[in-house]
């Protein structure tokens, strides 16, 4: 009886029950995929480095590609891509390095994602420290996050490295009042003043306006919706009508001229 049961409401419901089915079988697909990828970067502590793809790309034994956490190297076709990849090659190609995880095992486009440590010291922080690479965390992994934002600012104000060396950046770094930036539009400068207004855009893009409200600013600092979460909350309250000075490459946008932050090393207060 209780089996009559089923098979009548089986046929009653065949539709939903194909479709509950057919999702059943996509998730089972989804997870097994997943578990594939996820078995695909269960490596050992140690691993030997076979090739340097980039700064920030390496194969390991057994033709893994490993993807270094919370940095950002030049890709083929940029100005530091050779330095950064010569520098790491000469750090760590065909020698064993140990791996640690962070939150992530593995990137979107299936690449194993690790910090690299050799006789104890972090390969990743190491080309940040060295200016052949810039820091970049991507949630959910923050690991060593307050470590490299440090060295970062560290380099930039040393001038060291492909990113921040003398012959990318020039013998001295400009420093421009914020009402000056118009006349060095493309320059890569550090630029001071009195950020007298935060707001934020509906899509949650946050604008520091220097020396004048909007939209007579004389200068903005832009931070844009995708990087915010490397910056602490409250930005209104930490900078507004506070004097700071920002660093990067002076943009110009409705004829007004602009840096984009994309990490905090980018600006300091100043009082």
């Amino acid at each position: 009886m209780e089996l009559n049961k089923v098979l009548k409401f089986v046929k009653r419901n065949k539709g939903s029950l194909g479709l509950a089915f057919l999702f059943l079988i996509s998730l089972f697909w989804w997870g097994w995929e997943e578990y594939k990828i996820e078995l695909k970067c269960k490596l050992p502590a140690e691993v030997l480095v076979t090739k340097v793809i980039d700064g920030d790309t390496i194969i390991v034994e057994g033709g893994r590609e490993v993807r270094l956490l919370g940095i950002d190297a030049d890709e083929k076709g940029y100005p530091c891509y050779e330095s950064a990849k010569k520098f790491l090659e000469k750090l760590i190609l065909n020698k064993k390095v140990a791996l640690e995880k962070d939150r992530q095992n593995v990137d979107q486009y299936g690449r194993c994602l690790r910090y690299l440590f050799l006789e104890g010291k972090n390969i990743n922080l190491e080309l940040v420290k060295e200016g052949e690479a810039v820091c970049r965390f991507l949630a959910p992994n923050f690991k060593y996050e307050k470590e490299c934002q440090f060295l970062e600012k560290e380099a930039i104000e040393k001038k060291v490295g492909c990113k921040w060396g003398k012959e990318v950046l020039g013998e001295n770094i400009k420093t421009v009042f914020a009402c000056k930036t118009k006349k060095h539009i493309g320059e890569t400068v550090f630029v001071e003043g009195k950020v007298v207004s935060v707001l934020r855009s509906k899509k949650n893009n946050v604008f520091l306006n220097f020396e004048k409200d909007y939209p007579h600013q004389c200068f903005t600092a832009v931070i844009f919706s995708s990087d915010l979460y490397r910056f602490p909350e409250n930005l209104e309250k930490i900078f507004e009508g506070k004097r700071v000075r920002v660093f990067g490459k002076i943009q110009e946008y409705k004829k007004k001229p602009e840096i984009i932050l994309q990490t905090p090393s980018q600006i300091e207060i100043l009082d």
